[in-house]
């Protein structure tokens, strides 16, 4: 049975109803993606009629040349689209969507985003726009929308090492968080690092106050691996559930594969095994829970033109990774980290990936990089009443899809929405005239 209840919510502004709704978008959704079970991937867009879709013009206004669509945000994790590759994953038409600060030492990157209360914390590695070159962890915080970044900081400094990044960051109901980051140097190798943060949201390890300088009493250990000789430079990554702390890492001194550790401290760690075969560095895992099944998505780099991702349902066992995204053009020539993008609990049902930011550059020596992002998007296309398409191409965060229209007169047609995949048809507006700068919200 399908609720008339979930329909999709879109950006702020006061709507002027022009059309009708028969089935809520997220409801045909649902119905698609129960189909995709029962009829193969490829023949699902053609299987049925799509049901109407609200296209509710609004008081917003939207970038010079553009028409933009709201209530495009993702749904419910679909674990389907993830392990066939189908993924409408959108750029942000802030290209890079964050950049270092004015100074001598300019390089940002290694992105992890945390959910609070009414938005996001961003924790980041970078020289920020510091006068020497050593890596510090930073902080900013955006709202859901991820419209503007405020509070930009240093909350870890290296002290008496030369750098600290690579951060891989989680938060937790009470308003604190955790932190990994890559440590260097140690016996001239790079090692794990954990700092643990208070409810007050600054205080880091036990002392008050932030930046928190790096104490060597905050480097992890690992037992069962050959740990002392062990060069975990970026690769580690940080998941919590059932009251122990799991350690997603890879090593340049072996090769080819993935490993996982557990601890119950989150310090203290015991090697388990190796849970994904191939290159890549790993740098985020998140979890989901969907129908009374529970799904990890990794996601991966390797320093040059691609990110990859791999799903698998107990976390100790990853399928080979596919490939995620390939870079846009030469701003982000070589992916140097990533970070998920998540909204709801991680246990509970109805958990989002919003999109991926991730840290690039223009060159191989990596040291030139910014934030970019893509967003996991229903795709859009308004549809003119001669044939002409006009596909959204951009995002402005998670639920603003940009559509390029250069048409300087009134066009006549229809808004055609799509699942997260960009295949599956969810649905179509009646007929709509619209103009350059407009804002529709679909539903």
């Amino acid at each position: 049975m399908l609720s008339e209840n979930c329909g999709l919510a879109g950006r702020g502004g006061l709507c002027q109803p022009v059309g009708m709704r028969l089935i809520p978008a997220r409801c045909a959704q649902q119905l698609w993606f129960g189909l995709l079970g029962l009829l193969p991937f490829a023949v699902v867009h053609s299987a049925l009629a799509a049901p109407a879709v609200d296209a509710l013009l609004t008081t917003n206004v939207a970038p010079t040349g553009y028409l933009e669509v709201t209530g495009v945000e993702a749904g419910e994790f679909n674990p389907l689209i993830w392990q066939h590759g189908t993924l409408n994953f959108v750029p942000d038409l802030r290209s890079p969507l964050l950049a270092p600060r004015s100074g001598k030492f300019r390089n940002i990157y290694a992105p992890s985003a945390v959910e609070t209360p009414g938005g996001y914390r961003l924790f980041y590695g970078a020289w920020d726009g510091v006068s020497t070159g050593n890596d510090r962890i930073y902080s900013a915080k955006t709202d859901l929308r991820f419209q503007d970044f405020i509070d930009r900081h240093a909350v870890i400094v290296p002290g008496s090492y030369t750098h600290v990044c690579n951060v891989n960051a989680l938060g937790f109901d009470d308003g604190s968080f955790a932190l990994f980051a890559t440590l260097y140097p140690l016996r001239d190798l790079n090692k794990p690092a954990f700092f643990r943060c208070d409810a007050t949201g600054t205080n880091w390890n036990g002392l008050s106050g932030e930046p928190y300088t790096v104490q060597a009493r905050d480097v992890v250990d690992i037992s069962g691996y050959a740990y002392t000789n062990a060069d975990i430079n970026g690769m580690n990554v940080m998941l919590r559930e059932s009251g122990v702390y799991r350690l997603y890492f890879g090593d340049f001194n072996q090769p080819g594969g993935t490993f996982r550790a557990t601890s119950t401290d989150g310090k203290h760690y015991t090697f388990e095994a190796k849970v994904l075969d191939g290159p890549g560095f790993v740098n985020d895992v998140k979890k989901f829970s969907v129908g009374g099944t529970t799904y990890y998505l990794m996601g991966l780099h390797q320093n040059g033109a691609r990110l990859w991702q791999t799903v698998s349902t107990n976390g100790a066992a990853f399928s080979p990774a596919q490939t995620l995204l390939t870079h846009l053009d030469n701003a982000d020539a070589y992916i140097v980290a990533l970070g998920w993008v998540v909204r709801g609990p991680q246990d509970a049902p109805g958990r989002k990936l919003l999109g991926v930011l991730y840290g690039a550059g223009p060159v191989s020596a990596l040291n030139q990089n910014s934030i970019f992002a893509r967003w996991l998007q229903r795709k859009v296309v308004f549809v003119a009443d001669d044939g002409t398409r006009y596909p959204g191409t951009t995002a402005i965060g998670p639920d603003r899809q940009l559509l390029p229209f250069s048409s300087a007169s009134p066009v006549t047609g229809r808004f055609e929405v799509y699942a997260e995949d960009g295949v599956i048809l969810v649905g179509a507006s009646e007929p709509r005239t619209v103009r350059g700068g407009q804002t529709y919200q679909v539903r």
